[in-house]
């Protein structure tokens, strides 16, 4: 429905708190005498039908001042817009959403109004497209440059997207209020009239009112405050450098910092509530050192005089990039050494990481539209990896790399996952680009590239991209052309590509006599979705290779295997292991697997994708699965840590897509009784721990039973070999906390008793003992079992500062085994006072992992399914780790039936979500691994443990 209002034009702001006082001369218009045209309100008609704003009017400079009222919880606002028209018109259309627009006028170059009387102009509303359209009576002309002024009022939004509200509670028990800002992808417009878009790059000029207890902070660094006639402070910051709506923000608050420089001279603050303030330090001392390191990385310095980074209270995501002045959740930011556990830093140190990357990757290079989101989110993931490694080696960060790529295959292996570049026109399509594919397979596929290329070549292309895209937009085929392009003396060219000589002779561009076009190859990788299952077939001295798309959730068998396989072939680089061990490495192209690969009589054995460096599934056919389980009993040291991972990953993977047997999966990761690494043991470890989980949940005690019983005979050594501490290295403190954590879940007697030892030590401390923070959580889920212990434990949760301890308490609250008790969590969560919204989702998520809580969290979903969007948004990440979350264990037809109901009876919601889909396919999955794996579990089973 479209409105129309007549709008009357005010030359002084209305703020929150009564009149302000001070001068606007920049901003309010001249009016010129002459005549008055004013079209009939019911003569206009909204200009414009499509979702995204047209492009003949664009914007170069915005001027906005903001007052917040943290007292009524609204703000007042204006906004002066330079535009450049590029067609004739009498129409400037924008984004803009909630805003209760009280003036608006166009001006001329020299702020003069267009129209001689009527400075009043016409404003239209498209609230389905989030759009208004402003009226000009006078032609707009081609080649010209305006001014769009723009007088606004709005609540401070209930929420975590717009320009929204927050709080948090003293010390002395007193609720304080800020305002911040979330604007990424498309909620710019919540706060002020803009082109919402990210190719409508301008340059920002913000003006923040507020009163003198508290702080403002935006972008750029303030250059002036003036104090008003009515004691309000306004705070003028410097013109910011070209950049995309989503990238603004601006905080009020009565917040601490602590302040630190780069060594290139660039200001370094991080910000939080007082009481924390001891909590940023470590931050700082992060974020410094990412900074130096992207600027030599990238070689282009840091664009900005200062880098804030604040810790926000209430906060849906882990942190956003807003150039200069990065937000976090307070469990991404803060870190407190005597509760925070080595996990907790190191998420802490890579959250930072990857904020600070996209300072390059996202704000100073910016993608095109949200369908190339994986632009900014893949390589800022990406990074993480690369910046931690090169500046906290002790965190041992490369050991988690694979586990993004194992995330990322969980996902695309679903007929439901789609293409890393993908259409996404409206606010809940492009909500739901920010996922798994776009981060980890986007920095899967990064990783693979750059194994490609060489480190170097890699590193070369990316500059170049940053380079040739600064304060601009780019798109997918402009990073193939960038990093198929860049050549040095050394290099080499064939037609419009250049490559080193090093890696012309491993043949890495060239397979079969073909040449090879970077842009062809990544296409195969971005433009459609999936990803790839090499089989590999041994024949004597050679090795044969066929390629399929790999999925889990439709067998060879069925009537659609071969619609869903129709084309989906990819340029796959080839890696091999081989005994007597060398490494070499091919390419082939995406029609060359009838062709096989001598590897030569005298090998044993072959590990292909060496390191998983590429992002594809391996099947070693006929005998091969049974020539690598015997390599990893009597050899295992012969592969890599990674390599026996990618084993242990693969061949569960081929169990649940019908590939594998299970008895054979179980048998190759029954070798993990000799393994001294994390990485495998964990992986295997993980494998039972998932398969008990879903069985704990099915009315199968006996099997339950006996499951439990193997688990903990197979980790027994590993077990008993754990001390209670925090002593050791980042890999031997995690699997401490990991391998104790589920021994305890478990109800292993000597893990139980001396969990209950420390919780009882800590009770009697009333909470002031600090336990160890590698076991904390262990043993905080044991105290949870009994009233007193998890009554104790919520006191806790409702009193404590840090927010790394809290999640520790609520996830012990939550792996209570009374229903009661986790009732009355997820109704606190919906309440949103103890708990606080922002942790909501997770909170629904760790009950619905209890196998007492799993169906109380699906009800609750189902009976609260409103409330939860308003609270979230269509589309959101929180909505999606909710939706995945509940279903993501049910394992029966019932189940099924029961989600696809639901669905149902949400169609209109869901039929604008792909996540309904990936939770169908998802359960549907389960289903068919139970039915095919059930029977012949227990029989493994009951061979195993008499």
């Amino acid at each position: 429905m479209l409105s129309v209002r007549l709008l009357g034009l005010f030359f002084f702001l209305l703020l929150g708190g009564g009149q302000c006082q001070g001068s606007e001369s920049t901003l309010s218009p001249h009016h010129p005498e002459g005549e008055t045209f004013s079209p009939g309100a019911d003569s206009l008609s909204f200009p414009w039908s499509r979702v995204r704003l047209p492009r003949y009017i664009v914007p170069l400079h915005y001027r906005l001042l903001l007052h917040p009222n943290l007292t009524k919880l609204s703000y007042t606002g204006s906004v002066q817009i330079q535009v450049d028209v590029q067609n004739n018109t009498n129409w400037v259309v924008l984004h803009s959403k909630g805003l209760q627009i009280s003036s608006a006028t166009i001006l001329d170059e020299n702020l003069a109004h267009l129209s001689d009387k009527v400075p009043v102009l016409p404003v239209l509303h498209n609230p389905s497209h989030e759009q208004i359209g402003i009226f000009s009576p006078r032609v707009l002309s081609s080649g010209q440059k305006y001014f769009l002024y723009i007088e606004f009022a709005a609540e401070l939004a209930d929420g975590f997207y717009g320009f929204y509200r927050s709080s948090y509670t003293s010390s002395t028990g007193e609720t304080r209020t800020l305002a911040s800002t979330h604007f990424e992808p498309t909620s710019a417009r919540m706060a002020f009239p803009c082109f919402d878009e990210p190719s409508f790059k301008a340059s920002f000029s913000v003006r923040l009112r507020r009163s003198p207890e508290f702080i403002s902070l935006s972008n750029m660094p303030v250059m002036e405050t003036v104090e008003l006639a009515d004691g309000l402070m306004e705070d003028q910051f410097a013109e910011s450098v070209k950049m995309s709506t989503y990238l603004v923000a601006f905080v009020v608050c009565d917040f601490k910092s602590v302040t630190g420089t780069t060594s290139s001279g660039v200001q370094v603050s991080i910000y939080a509530a007082p009481e924390k303030w001891l909590q940023t330090h470590y931050a700082l001392e992060v974020a410094v050192k990412m900074l130096d390191f992207y600027e030599d990385y990238f070689n282009i310095k840091y664009p900005l005089p200062k880098q804030d980074l604040i810790a926000i209270p209430d906060f849906q995501s882990g942190a956003m990039e807003n150039w200069g002045l990065t937000t976090y959740r307070e469990t991404s930011l803060l870190f407190d050494p005597h509760t925070s556990s080595i996990s907790d830093r190191l998420w802490v140190t890579m959250v930072i990481g990857h904020e600070l990357a996209h300072q390059w990757f996202g704000n100073l290079v910016t993608m095109k539209w949200w369908n190339d989101i994986w632009l900014n989110e893949g390589f800022a993931r990406y990074m993480e990896y690369i910046s931690v490694e090169a500046t906290y080696p002790d965190l041992k960060v490369e050991e988690y790399l694979l586990h993004t790529c194992f995330a990322a295959v969980g996902l695309d292996s679903l007929n439901s996952s789609r293409p890393i570049s993908s259409p996404a026109e409206n606010p809940t399509q492009i909500k739901e680009m920010f996922d798994t594919v776009s981060y980890d397979k986007g920095a899967c596929i990064l990783h693979m590239l750059r194994h490609f290329l060489s480190d170097n070549v890699f590193q070369s292309g990316i500059v170049r991209y940053l380079r040739k895209y600064s304060y601009s937009n780019a798109h997918n085929q402009d990073l193939w052309e960038s990093l198929g392009n860049t050549c040095s003396e050394e290099d080499f060219t064939s037609g419009k590509h250049c490559y080193s000589s090093g890696q012309a002779a491993k043949s890495a561009y060239l397979f079969a006599g073909e040449h090879l076009d970077l842009k062809a190859m990544m296409n195969t990788w971005t433009l459609q979705k999936g990803l790839p299952l090499v089989t590999v077939t041994r024949k004597g001295r050679r090795l044969l290779l066929k390629q399929e798309r790999f999925l889990r959730t439709v067998a060879p068998t069925d009537p659609l295997w071969p619609s869903l396989q129709d084309g989906y072939t990819h340029y796959v680089s080839m890696t091999f292991i081989t005994q007597p061990s060398f490494l070499f490495l091919t390419v082939c192209c995406r029609h060359c697997f009838s062709d096989s690969i001598d590897v030569g009589e005298e090998v044993g054995w072959v590990k292909v994708n060496a390191d998983m460096t590429g992002y594809y599934v391996v099947h070693y056919e006929d005998e091969g699965w049974d020539v690598m389980s015997k390599l990893l009993r009597y050899n295992h040291t012969a592969l890599s840590y990674k390599d026996r991972t990618h084993l242990i990953h693969n061949s569960v993977q081929l169990v649940t897509a019908g590939y594998l047997s299970l008895d054979k999966a179980l048998d190759l990761i029954s070798y993990l009784t000799h393994e001294t690494h994390t990485v495998p043991f964990l992986q295997g470890l993980g494998f039972l721990e998932s398969i008990y989980h879903m069985t704990e949940k099915r009315d199968e005690p006996d099997l339950t039973r006996n499951f439990r019983t193997y688990i903990l005979q197979f980790a027994r050594a590993v077990i008993d070999g754990q001390t209670w501490s925090d002593d050791g290295s980042m890999s031997e403190r995690r699997l401490r906390s990991e391998v104790l954590l589920l021994a305890c879940y478990l109800e292993d007697p000597p893990c139980v008793e001396q969990a209950r030892l420390l919780f009882n030590h800590w009770l009697q401390s009333n909470g002031t003992l600090s336990l160890p923070t590698d076991v904390a959580e262990t043993v905080y889920s044991v105290g949870a079992q009994d009233d007193r212990g998890w009554d104790s434990l919520l006191h806790a949760y409702k009193t404590s500062i840090s927010e790394a301890q809290k999640s520790k308490f609520l996830f012990a609250l939550t792996s209570s085994r009374d229903p009661a008790k986790l009732h009355r969590l997820l109704q606190l969560g919906l309440e949103g006072r103890v708990i606080r919204t922002q942790d909501l989702s997770h909170l629904i998520l760790m009950v619905s992992r209890n196998s007492r809580g799993h169906y109380l969290a699906w009800d609750l979903v189902k009976k609260n399914w409103d409330t939860l969007v308003q609270k979230f948004q269509l589309g959101s990440f929180c909505i999606r780790h909710i939706i995945v979350g509940t279903t993501g264990q049910f394992s029966s037809p019932e189940d099924l039936a029961d989600v696809r109901l639901f669905f149902d009876s949400i169609q209109e919601q869901a039929s604008q979500m792909r996540v309904t889909q990936i939770a169908l396919d998802n359960v549907q999955k389960n289903v068919r691994w139970v039915q095919r794996n059930l029977e012949p579990l227990k029989k493994w089973l009951t061979q195993q443990i008499k």
